[in-house]
């Protein structure tokens, strides 16, 4: 298994330092900073070291805070960034997961002070609960939602640019856990899992400040594929579905699985050693040979559903991409009703181009979802 060294780790983060994920809004001379006193790989130190910072953060926000200053709020938020990053890509560890639930606590501090401030949203389920964030753009009245999440190592918390970009449209976000991450209750390969999201969608039919009527939902990266389910089971509520960055068949068969997972993901941070780690996480898998076993019982076509009717559906994704093989999208478009698809032709994962922002894929998305939203 082709494993990244240290080395070359530390090069690739000081080039996504403020500018690709998970970096993106952090500050360099604070990556550098961690970069200067770490020496491994090792989980319990990655966790300590950003920890360590976002620390620091925490307790210069409670500071401000005191004195009502109002960059209390940047400053929760830079700690929750810290936090997150020390528990990427997942809380493998016990220093990971302390920087998990960190980013947790820093959020919801931050997110007092968001322009669409965050409600933390606990909804009963089967005797434990399903968590989301509500956001509500200010003066909006009763506006359509959103619901969205990330995929293997990008959890609810991990939303903002998202959401934000979905408020300037005029809309409500919610956004969650996929199955085996974060807060979800369930593992990603328990049966029916998707019901997570069903209880989701019975719980923003409920509500007075948004229209749960009109609700949509968008899945990026391995999330993908829970919104193109999502989109067959619930085809009668929901006004669409993005699949942005993920496959519904080929992707979980071992010919295509086992060098995804050994040898390529060329755009995953810490190489395909570190992309096992997190798509063993979310079925709590101890080897390769596990994930690959469990792997073909998500496929869409195995579970009988590709020829069903579905919500509006559209997919987004690289033509070049080596986490999900963009053959997915074709098996999709050549089964049941009628999908949309945008594909980036120099694109890899998600569409990203090495060294650019993926803002086009990004807009393509979300002024899709507005359209589904607001016809009719």
């Amino acid at each position: 298994m082709r494993e990244m060294t240290y080395s070359e780790v530390k090069q690739e983060i000081l080039r996504r330092a403020g500018k690709v994920n998970p970096f993106e809004r952090v500050k360099r001379e604070d990556v550098e900073e961690v970069l200067g006193r770490l020496t491994s790989l090792d989980a319990d130190a990655w966790g300590k070291e950003w920890g360590r910072v976002a620390a620091r953060y925490e307790a210069l926000a409670a500071e401000l805070e005191k004195k009502s200053d109002k960059t209390a709020g940047e400053n929760y938020y830079l700690a929750y960034e810290y936090f997150r990053i020390g528990r990427y890509p997942v809380p493998s560890s016990s220093e990971k997961m302390n920087c998990y639930h960190g980013a947790m606590r820093n959020y919801l501090k931050a997110g007092r002070t968001f322009d669409a401030p965050v409600e933390r949203v606990e909804i009963p389920f089967e005797g434990k609960k399903v968590v989301g964030y509500l956001q509500v753009p200010r003066g909006a009245t009763k506006p359509p939602v959103v619901m969205h999440w990330g995929g293997v190592d990008g959890w609810k918390e991990d939303s903002r640019g998202q959401s934000e970009a979905l408020h300037r449209l005029g809309l409500a976000t919610f956004t969650i856990d996929m199955p085996g991450t974060g807060e979800n209750p369930l593992l990603g390969h328990e049966p029916n899992a998707e019901r997570t999201f069903s209880a989701a969608i019975d719980h923003l039919e409920t509500r007075g400040d948004i229209d749960g009527r009109r609700v949509a939902v968008m899945g990026r990266s391995f999330g993908g594929y829970w919104a193109a389910k999502l989109a067959y089971v619930e085809a009668t509520r929901l006004k669409g579905a993005v699949n942005w960055g993920a496959g519904l068949h080929y992707t979980f068969q071992p010919e295509w699985l086992r060098p995804a997972l050994t040898e390529t993901a060329s755009q995953y941070l810490m190489g395909p050693a570190s992309l096992l780690d997190s798509r063993s996480y979310i079925f709590r898998a101890k080897s390769l040979e596990e994930v690959l076993e469990i792997a073909p019982r998500l496929s869409l076509v195995t579970q009988g559903l590709i020829d069903k009717p579905s919500a509006p559906l559209l997919f987004v994704n690289g033509k070049h991409d080596d986490q999900h093989p963009v053959a997915d999208i074709y098996l999709a478009m050549e089964h049941g009703s009628p999908k949309e698809a945008r594909i980036f032709a120099d694109g890899g994962h998600m569409g990203r181009v090495p060294g650019q922002k993926n803002d086009e894929a990004l807009k393509v998305a979300t002024n899709w979802l507005k359209r589904r939203l607001t016809e009719n």
